[in-house]
Formats: structure tokens, sequence, C-alpha cells
């Protein structure tokens, strides 16, 4: 490694050039380095939702979701299978293991499953579909509105938004949500049809045959062929309205508008809607493409926006639901302030330690470094987010590890007398190998983050990438740019401002080290009984898996009781809105409150946060995202929703929660059940439910098969149906036609298709008192009569829902919890609390903690298993390093010496342990086999080049290497503090766990490993105190 460090200082000029050239390629690096918020997971799931209008759930059942299963199943990779069936719909979800990446292959395969079964569903099914973009981000998210604009106004506007977005180089995709689906309505009076003898299907088959766009051929005439194009097809309203009906057994015609009334309107009843505050809307989501910056697009749709805007009619404005490039860009710039500050910081430590010269030297390194890294990031695709910016924090104390420990040895060996290159190269040749091994040793501490097979590994990932793409760059600047700045600029013989401080510390180190050797065994002894005090503190420490947010928006995700219509769910929005702009929305008087919010009714919010989970729509269904002024009133304002609708809507459930972090978890406590009698399943649920519920902590306490739903049933009284010359499927089409109303053509207005759908007057469909009276009529003789005579009609209740997990029924029961609980402690208590109420059940019942003790056991065993590769990678660098198995063994014995500080530090701080405080013990470890490295490697030296005996040896290296280690921790917790005080609750726990553990093994690695050493090796001590253990 010297020939390259003497290359670097006779070739100076040429150095210092690259230096300067790496330093502007790595300003342009971070200039162009794509910026987001998170990192990114794979979300691995896909949907397959079919249609079978009017079925119950008990036939989407057995008809199309276990055929679809019984399919899915064979898919190699899947991990599990859910469905739900309800009332003319199933939804299929399938989730792929987490070690498959690469999913296209497993959806094309998914699709042919579909495909093929596809063939065995009954005809009338609509679908099968599959959603294989499930998870898909639309992060800028935005809405229309226009006070006294028509549906089909906003539509149009927000179509040709639509058109100009796709433009723009950054977006992939654009969607639109709350469009109402246009239709025609042909309604008839049934005494009318009566009077003239028609039915129903009779006016359908004419409209058919007149709306037609079919080839007349071509013929031939001399050279060429003349195509034939018969007309046929709806060309406007009018044409519709004169469409010619014979009636029958008649040469009589007249006019469909002579018999029916024909408007023009929006599927009835209303399906979705979108309101912004309390105005109807639209919403636009846009996502971004795989690699693509979001600030710039952010900036490119402002800049689009602001130009439509000008040139729309009055009244339209578009207004902000959530958008993330506003987010990232002060969540970017907060987190490159933490750099600056920990830049600033581990700097002035240096210049206070080391003096001007040797601090300006080292902190070279420390912006060289991370230009660096941006260079290599941008190479290896890694963008700008929290999780790599946090990474660059953490290894920004660590980076100069190696730049203090070449200075300081060249600093030694000049003011010993050697000449200058000479002292560079001595310790380039002495250092190069044990501050490699100490790197690579580091970086594998971090190994297992990268190598987890989990969407929190995923998420996480580029800690391991940032921190050693940074160590790595350190390392190979410390052999460079360090030997030659020190060999321009150094002087020996300077005392820095801190000198006096260390020369204290490197007098009195060695006088308690000599008395620490001495009484080692009652030291060892008395630090164990440390580490195990310190481990049961670990059952203290609040748990939780990923934090929330800490951004100043939540959702509001509001289920009415199964079969409210969308009318009722725009009631209670209505109401609920007002009670926002009355009582919670900041101004005339509140500083802090809610800012705006945009309602989703009868469908979804978009995944406009990759960690929020969208649900499948449905008329019950009303999601509300809310803006607040600051982060700090959002626990506020959930608290004042949330107390508003339970006292005012008492059959509503509303999960209303601030956006989180990580993986999507929807309820935090989460018990399955499963088992294949539906009532025993039912029965069982609602026992675990009454226990919950006594629990303190327990709120939202509900299940996701919710309450049973009511539905008239039409029994068909077969051998009068068969008299009176009607079937069943007469009488089903009679009821679709009169009530719901029936698709009979398409009507084409330029580029869109829009559905003419023939059905009764509303004063027909809209009286229940007139459903037994409803005309069946009998597709073949045209002849009708009364329901009442055919069919009996009564009211039958069924599930409103039915929910499986791999194909057998499944119940979950969910639980929101009160601030200062965890899911993990109910869950143990739950879990003992089944163990001894399982046997009175039904056999063949299943159970399953899920929820976020399942997901952060997922998470952290993902890491775990990986953990024996990363310790087996470790041993044999030390191995390598050291060609022992004691030096490895000792620096095994002093990593878990960090937790102590861990469990102090969590505890004194009030935080919390969880998935990335894990992450934060893992990188600890490497932080302190650093430390042992260094010490070890010059304990060996001592003894090998300078031929001191073992004891004098150990203290000679343990004083020489005082001020490096001491330096390095320094740093690293310094530059440590702005990530504590303000990386948000995401990284906070991390940096607590890094800053104490770091600490505290700190001071315990200057003594217990000279101690460790002293035993392994047998080190002869002079007035050593043993532990005589003496048999009676």
């Amino acid at each position: 490694m010297h020939h390259l460090t003497k290359l670097a200082i006779l070739r100076s000029r040429l150095t210092w050039l690259l230096i300067v050239v790496l330093a502007f390629t790595g300003i342009q690096a971070y200039r162009t380095l794509p910026r987001s918020e998170d990192p990114g997971f794979i979300i691995r799931n896909a949907r397959v939702i079919t249609y079978f209008p009017g079925a119950s759930p008990e036939r989407i059942e057995t008809l199309i979701t276990d055929p679809l299963e019984k399919a899915l199943q064979e898919i190699p990779e899947l991990d599990f299978i859910e469905s739900e069936s309800r009332n003319g719909i199933s939804i299929v979800t399938i989730q792929v293991r987490d070690q498959f990446t690469h999913l296209r292959p497993i959806w094309d395969s998914l699709r042919r499953k579909v495909e093929r079964t596809q063939q065995i569903l009954p005809p009338e099914v609509i679908g099968p579909y599959v959603n294989d973009e499930y998870g898909d981000v639309f992060g800028m998210l935005l809405s229309i509105t226009g006070d006294g604009y028509s549906q089909a106004e906003l539509k149009a506007v927000a179509d040709r938004v639509k058109d100009e977005i796709l433009l723009l180089p950054d977006v992939a995709k654009v969607d639109l949500y709350g469009v109402q689906k246009e239709c025609i309505f042909v309604e008839y009076n049934h005494a009318r049809l009566a009077e003239l003898g028609l039915s129903p299907a009779h006016v359908q088959s004419m409209l058919m045959s007149r709306n037609i766009i079919i080839s007349g051929g071509s013929i031939a005439m001399q050279d060429e062929r003349i195509v034939l194009e018969p007309t046929g097809n709806f060309e406007s309203l009018d044409e519709l309205r004169h469409t010619v009906v014979q009636l029958p057994g008649s040469n009589e015609v007249l006019y469909l508008k002579d018999i029916s009334e024909i408007t023009r309107g929006y599927i009835d009843p209303q399906q979705v809607q979108v309101y912004s505050k309390s105005h109807p809307a639209l919403a636009l989501g846009v996502s971004r493409q795989e690699g693509g910056d979001i600030i710039r697009l952010g900036k490119q749709l402002e800049l689009l926006l602001g130009k439509m805007e000008r040139d729309l009619p009055i009244g339209l404005q578009f207004d902000w639901v959530y958008r993330e490039s506003q987010e990232v860009r002060a969540k970017v710039n907060e987190f490159a302030g933490n750099l600056l500050e920990s830049v600033l910081i581990v700097g002035g430590l240096m210049l206070f330690a080391l003096g001007f010269r040797a601090g300006m030297i080292i902190g070279s390194l420390i912006p060289m470094t991370i230009l660096c890294t941006f260079v290599l990031m941008q190479a290896m695709g890694i963008g700008l987010d929290q999780v790599s910016l946090a990474a660059l924090i953490i290894a920004l104390g660590m980076l100069v590890d190696n730049a203090i420990v070449m200075s300081e040895a060249i600093m030694v060996e000049l003011e010993k007398g050697t000449e200058r290159l000479g002292s560079a190269l001595l310790c380039v040749q002495q250092l190069a190998i044990p501050l490699l091994t100490s790197t690579l040793t580091t970086s594998a501490a971090f190994l297992p983050i990268y190598l987890a097979q989990s969407m929190a590994g995923e998420y996480t990932k580029a800690l391991f990438q940032v921190v050693t793409i940074s160590l790595m760059s350190s390392w190979a600047l410390s052999l460079t740019l360090t030997p030659l700045a020190c060999v321009a600029f150094l002087k020996p013989g300077q005392t820095p401002v801190g000198g006096v401080v260390m020369s204290f510390l490197r007098i009195l180190y060695p006088l308690l080290l000599r008395q620490g050797l001495r009484y080692g065994r009652w030291i060892l002894l008395l630090t164990g009984i440390g580490f195990f005090f310190s481990m049961s503190g670990f059952f203290a420490v609040p748990r939780a898996f990923f934090p929330p947010a800490d951004k100043h928006y939540f959702t509001a995700e509001l289920t009415m009781p199964p079969g409210t219509s969308l009318e009722r769910t725009k009631a209670i929005v209505e109401e609920l809105s007002d009670y926002i702009e009355k009582d919670l929305v900041a101004g005339d008087g509140r500083l802090e409150g809610i800012v705006n919010w945009t309602s989703f009714l009868g469908e979804t919010t978009p995944r406009f946060l990759l960690s929020y989970a969208p649900i499948v729509g449905k008329s019950e269904l009303a999601v509300l995202i809310i803006q607040t002024t600051s982060r700090d009133c959002v626990n506020e304002m959930v608290a004042s929703l949330q107390k508003y609708t339970d006292e005012h809507f008492p059959d509503l459930e509303a999960l209303i929660s601030p956006l989180q972090y990580g993986p999507p978890v929807r309820y935090p406590l989460e018990l399955r059940i499963s088992g294949r009698n539906t009532d025993q399943l039912l029965e069982v649920a609602k026992e675990v439910k009454s226990y919950l519920r006594k629990q303190e902590g327990v709120q939202m306490l509900t299940d996701d098969w919710r309450p049973r739903s009511k539905k008239l049933q039409v029994k068909v009284k077969q051998p009068r149906a068969l008299r009176s010359g009607v079937s069943s499927r007469d009488i089903a089409v009679s009821l679709q036609t009169n009530l719901s109303g029936i698709e009979t053509t398409m009507f084409r207005e330029s580029d869109q298709s829009i559905p003419i759908f023939l059905r009764s007057v509303a004063a027909d469909r809209e009286d229940i008192s007139k459903l037994e009276g409803l005309n069946v009529f009998s597709q073949a003789s045209g002849t009708s009569v009364p329901l009442k005579q055919v069919a009996d009609i009564s009211v039958a209740w069924e599930a409103s829902s039915i929910k499986r997990r791999n194909r057998i029924k499944t119940v979950t029961v969910q639980a929101s919890l009160d601030e200062g609980y965890t899911a993990r402690d109910l869950a143990a208590s739950l879990e003992k609390w089944i163990e001894k109420k399982q046997d009175t059940w039904p056999e063949g019942f299943r159970f399953k903690i899920g929820g976020e003790v399942e997901s952060s056991n997922q998470a952290n065993e993902a890491v775990v298993l990986k953990l024996p590769f990363a310790i087996f990678l470790m041993g044999v660098i030390l191995v390598a390093q050291f060609n022992s198995f004691r030096k490895p063994m000792i620096i095994g014995l002093t990593i878990p010496l960090g937790l102590i500080g861990v469990v102090i530090g969590l505890l004194l701080t009030g935080s919390y342990l969880g998935f990335i405080t894990l992450l934060g013990i893992l990188s600890l470890a490497g932080i302190v086999v650093n430390n042992a490295i260094v010490l070890l490697d010059r304990i060996e030296y001592e003894q090998e080049e300078n031929g001191l005996e073992p004891f004098e040896s150990i203290i000679s290296a343990s004083q020489s290497r005082l001020r490096p280690i001491l330096l390095t921790t320094l740093t690293t917790i310094g530059g440590l503090v702005p990530l504590w005080l303000s990386g948000g609750p995401l990284f906070e726990p991390m940096a607590i766990a890094l800053i104490f553990g770091l600490a505290f093994s700190t001071v315990l690695t200057l003594g217990i490993i000279p101690i460790l050493y002293s035993i392994l090796y047998d080190v002869k001590i002079p007035g050593e105190k043993r532990i005589i253990w003496q048999s009676t």
C-alpha cells in the first residue's frame, strides 16, 4: 500500500489535480442525484378482482373465489393468499415471498392462471381483472374544483391536465379519482308499456338492432375496391329519441321518445365521489418514473399548473392534496443541515484536540469523503433520501477514524525526528492493513441489514451501502490525501488547545490501567453483573416497529355499517366537514389546526405514500386526507376527530391516525382466527373481542368480517312460474331492468363510449310497496305476470363479507391502542389467555398474532438470520489480520458491552426499541470493533518491534492509542448529536443507541480489552489480586 502513498506524495501536483476533479465531480453528483423521501421497498402483492352483480357473498365464495384461489395456489413463489367475497365482488390478493425481487415473470404466470380459470367461471361474471400495479405511488396528488361546473366539465378539464402532465419527462403515470361514469337513461312507465303491449325486452332488442357498427364489406370496381359502410349507430341523442319502435302485432310505429323519457346523467346510484373540503371535485394522482427526481417533478408540475390555471375559465382551481416534492425538499434540506452541523462539530473537535494544522488536515478528509461517496452513490444508483443521508451522518464520525490514526502516527514519528516522507511511508506500511481490517469489520456489522429479505430490510439497505462506500473512500483517502497533507503542512511540536486535557488523561490512564490489571478478574465479574442487570432493563424499554411519521398530515378511514348507501356516507362526511370547518380549521384565533382536507367516498385514496396501504372501495367507505399547520398539532386533531365520531356516529368505525414510516401496518394489534365452520368461527372471534374489550389501552376494537347485512330474498315458486310461462332468469332480468336498469347498447361520442341503460321511472323503482306488483316479462313470449304471483319476498340476513387466508375462512380481530401501550405487551397477554381458553373451543381452529408484532418479528428475523454470516465474515477478517484466535475472541467478548449504554440511553431519554434501533445496535458492534483492533494491533507492535515485555506493552500500547480512540469516539458521538436532536422519530432512537452505547463501550473497552488480553495470554502483572476459589 505504501507504494501508492509514495506515488501520491512524489506526484503531488497530479494528486492535487485529481482531488480537485473529484471534488467538482462530487458536487455535480450531489446536484443530480435523484431525491425522494424514502428509499422504497417492493410491494409484492397483486389483486384479482371479479364482479358478479347480484350474487351473495356465499355464491361469490363458491363460484368465483374458490376456483381462483385453487389456481393461484400453484404459483411456487407464493407466500400467502387472501380473499374477500362480498356482495357482487370477489377480491383475491396474493403475496409473494420476500426473497423474490423480479416480479414480472411471476405476474405473467398469475395472468395465465387467471385466464385458464376464467373458462370455468359463470358466464355472467365481469372480469377477472388483474392489478399488478398495486404498489404504484402517486406522491403528487391534487384536486380540481369549480363552483357551478358540472362533473362533465370538470372531467374535460382533468383530461386536458392529464394529457399535459403525461408529457413531463419524470412522469410515469397519471390517474383520475372521483370520476362518475356517464350514461344515458331510457326510462319507461310500466302502465304505458302494458297499454301498448310492449315489454322492456322488446325495447332493448329494438335499440340493439338499431345501434350498430358493422362493416358492409367491399365491392370491386375495375382497379379498386370500395368499402361499404352502412349507417345505424346513434350520432346524437336526438337520433336516439327518434328511434322507431314497432308495436307488436301491428304495423303501427312510435318514436322512442313517445314511450320513454331519455336523459343524460351519471351512473345511479353513484359509486364514487371526491370532495375538496365541502366542494365537489376530481382528484388527480401523478406517479414519477423510477429513478426520477421528485423535487424536479414538483417544479415542473408547479410551472405547468400555474400556466394552465391562467388559461382556465374563472372559478376553476387546483388544490394540492399531498405534495411529495415539498415533503422531500424539506426532509432533504433538514438532513443536509444535520450533515453540515455534524461536519462542523467533528471539525471543531479536531481543531480543539489536535491543533489547527492537524485538525485542518483531518477535517479536509470529511468533505472529500462525502463528495467521493456522492460520486459512487450515483454510479450505484443510490438516491438521496432520509435513510441514505442518515447513513452519511452515522458514517461521518467513523470516517475520520482512519485519518486520525494515520495523522497521529505520522505526528509521533515526526516528533521522533524521522524525516517527512519516511514518516508517512512508515506509518502507511504499519497501519494500512489494520485500518482496512477495521473498515471491513465495521462494514460487515451493517451487512445483515443489506442481506435481510424483508420490506424493512429493503427500506434500510442504504445504511450498509452508504456506510461501506464512505468508509472505503475514507480508507483510500487516508492512504493518499492524509499523508500528502501531513508531509506538506504538518509541523511537530505544536500543542493544541485540548492538549492539556489529553496530557492529563495520558498520565492518569496508565495509573488507573495498572490498578485495573491487578484486579482484572474482579472487574470482569462486576462488568458481567452490570451487563446482566442492563439486559433485564430491555424489558422496561417501550417497543414499536416503526414510529408515526413526522408529517403534518393524517388520514381518517370511515367505515359505515355494511350496505350503507353512498348518500348516507356523503351525509356523514358533510357533517364531519362542517365540524372541521367550524372548530378545527386554523385561523380566527386558532394558531394550530387543519388547513386542508380531501374526502374520497366509495373509493379509497391512491397510494400517495409508500407506507400507506389503500383498501378496496365500497359505498360505506370514506377516506379523508387531512393536512394540518404542523406536526405538533396532529395528535390533538386526531383525538378531536376521534372523539367527535365516537360521540355522534356510534355505528361508525373511524380509524383516524397519523401517517406511518416503514412497511404498512393498518392496526397495531391483530389476531387471525382460522377455521372452516363459519358460526363457530364468529363465536370464537366474539369471545376474543370480549376479552380484549376488558384490557386497558385497547380502542377501536373490530374485526374484518363486519356485521351481517340484510337483503330481500325473492324465492321463486317454480311450479307457478312454469305455468305462467316465466323462468327464474326472466324474473331476475325483469327485476334488474326495472330497479337498477340494464345496459342495452353504447352511445359513441368522440372518443368516448357512453352506456345506454333501460330502466323504469323513479316512481316505480323507488317505491318498495310496488315491488310485489312489478310485472315480470317472459323473454320468450313477451307476456307478463305480477311478481307476487310467481315469487315470495322475505327479509334475510347474510354475511356482509367472507374473508379467507390460504383458502380457509379467517376472521382478523383488530384493535388500535392508546398512547403508552404497545402491541407486543398486549399480544403476549392475549396469547396466554388463548392457551388457557383454547381447550374449551372446538377443534380445528388456528390462531396467529398479526399486525405490528408479526411485521416486527418478520423484519427482525430477516436480519438475525443473516447475522451468523456477518459474524463469520468478521471472524475471518480478524483471524486473517492477527493470525490468532484469542485476539478475535477478546474483540468478540467486548462487543456486547455496548448494550449496557444502549439500555441506559433508551431509558434515560424515554425512547423506544424498534427495528431502526436494532440496526443501530448492529452498527455499534462495528464501531466497537474498530477501537479494539487498533489497540490490539498496537500491543502486538510494541512487543515485536519495540521488544517490550507483555505487561509493559499493554500499558504502552493503551497509552499511545488513548488519544485516537477517544477522538474517534468523540467525533462519532459529535457527528450523531444532530441526528439525535433533529433526526425525527425514525432515526432518533438509532442515534441514542449509538451515542450511549459507544460512550459506555469506549470506557469499558479501554479497560476490559487490556484485562482480557492479560488473562488469555497469562501476562504476569506485578501485585495482581486474583480471585481464589477454595473448596471446603
